[in-house]
């Protein structure tokens, strides 16, 4: 019977943004290392594929009412996994505002510190405090960035895989200790990045870190189809879930890779209650934390509809959708949601709700038993390889899933017993690297071969 991967959220106080203020909570936690590593614990032993942290540069304006963007992923990462022996890490870092030599190099350490556990989400950055945070007037246009994203991970891949097996001599007899001739420089001028020159140390144990892609527009489907191991993804939909995953597969095989090497991951924000009952006092007690107009106000803005004549109740249909005066800001979260709308219309505020404070991804609330169900019906459906839990409130879901769901998916059959190797590709059923070598000339651009 075939298994998928489970990945689980560090975001802390969870995806109701809100829920640091229900009593119990400590408003710090999302600063709290002890914590965080107390989770990496709970991962681990219910066998987690990785712990997954999303991450924005810049500090902006919701700040006022819950945490943003904590402690630097990979920094918290190297510490984390160091208390782990198997679980994964997945941080994610920004191809708008970052170097890509000083990020290349950053995440192979991180590579080798973990033992070949770490793992790459390449993601652009719309917003504008993180422009001006960086020194720019305004942020980058969406199409613009997507090819900034591609450049960036063409280059990040090609140091990543400038080291040829071999390449480490290390013969105290000659006092050779590498060969530079098996040390592949990157010489690259691109659009929007210059790079000229090699990582200083080898490949890790899984050779490079595994590279996760999050982004639904067109430029977005390209950079995973061409270089992503693993597509992040949010579906409100089964139908558009199942469609979205056959179709990145589809591309993966147009740009000439293996499909099967290119695996979806669901994104589903989980709550769960010891009955029907405490799952409704649960949303209850969560929505209630919610600053519900702000979030109205967010939803508006990633569909690209006006804000100013949205109110909580009124009421979204396919018309309203394709008569947004702007683009959505997110094209993953308009794709789901229109095929959520296209069953019938929905309230913004029925939105807010099923979507966690509009944080876009689908809120999967019940029982133990309910949220194993639906994950297996969605799995055998084919809406995806795998998911990315996201707790709903991480002081309480994050060990639930980890205590009572875990159980219930490897007694089906679903979830693995523990661990099947000692690197996240392995682990993730991912197939081993070629050599550098082999690797560098696929990624080679045409004016690099031309320039021989």
């Amino acid at each position: 019977m075939s298994t998928f991967h489970l990945n689980l959220s560090l975001m802390t106080p969870g995806h109701f943004r809100g829920a640091w203020r229900l009593p119990g909570r400590d408003p710090l936690a999302w600063v709290d290392v002890g914590r965080y590593r107390e989770l990496a614990r709970i991962a681990e032993e219910a066998k987690i594929h990785a712990v997954f942290l999303g991450d924005s540069p810049g500090l902006g304006t919701s700040i006022a009412g819950n945490p943003e963007s904590g402690l630097e992923p990979t920094i918290l990462f190297a510490d984390l996994l160091a208390g782990t022996k198997h679980l994964g890490a997945i941080a994610t870092s920004s191809s708008t505002y970052n170097s890509p030599y000083n990020l290349a190099r950053r995440y192979l350490a991180l590579d080798h510190v973990t033992g070949g556990r770490a793992a790459f989400n390449i993601v652009t950055t719309l917003a504008p405090h993180a422009a001006a945070a960086f020194g720019y007037a305004t942020a980058p246009e969406k199409a613009d960035r997507y090819r900034q994203a591609d450049e960036f991970a063409r280059v990040v891949l090609s140091l990543w895989d400038g080291w040829d097996d071999g390449a480490v001599v290390a013969d105290p007899a000659s006092g050779r200790f590498a060969d530079p001739g098996l040390i592949g420089r990157v010489e690259h001028r691109g659009e929007f990045f210059s790079v000229s020159g090699a990582l200083s140390v080898p490949p890790s144990p899984q050779r490079r870190p595994v590279l996760v892609q999050a982004g639904g527009s067109p430029g977005g489907l390209a950079l995973a189809a061409n270089w992503a191991d693993v597509v992040f993804t949010a579906g409100q939909d089964l139908d558009e879930a199942v469609a979205f995953r056959a179709h990145t597969k589809r591309r993966a095989a147009d740009a000439g890779r293996d499909p099967s090497q290119v695996l979806t991951s669901l994104g589903v924000i989980v709550l769960i209650g010891d009955s029907d009952e405490d799952v409704r006092r649960r949303i209850d007690e969560l929505v209630g934390t919610t600053d519900l107009d702000a979030a109205a106000t967010g939803v508006a803005h990633q569909l690209g509809l006006d804000a100013d004549g949205l109110g909580l109740d009124s009421v979204i249909t396919l018309e309203t959708l394709d008569a947004a005066a702007r683009p959505p800001a997110s094209a993953g979260f308009f794709r789901s949601t229109r095929a959520l709308i296209a069953a019938g219309p929905l309230t913004v505020r029925d939105l807010v709700t099923r979507s966690a404070g509009g944080a876009g991804h689908r809120l999967l609330a019940g029982t133990p038993e309910q949220i194993a169900g639906d994950l297996e019906r969605w799995f055998r459906a084919g809406a995806a390889d795998g998911f990315t839990i996201m707790p709903a409130d991480t002081a309480v879901d994050f060990e639930r899933f980890a205590r009572h769901v875990v159980p219930l998916l490897q007694s089906r059959g679903l979830f693995q017993q523990d661990y099947a190797g000692a690197t996240l590709r392995e682990n993730l059923g991912l197939v081993p690297l070629l050599p550098g070598a082999d690797r560098r000339r696929a990624l080679t651009t045409p004016a690099e071969e031309e320039e021989g």
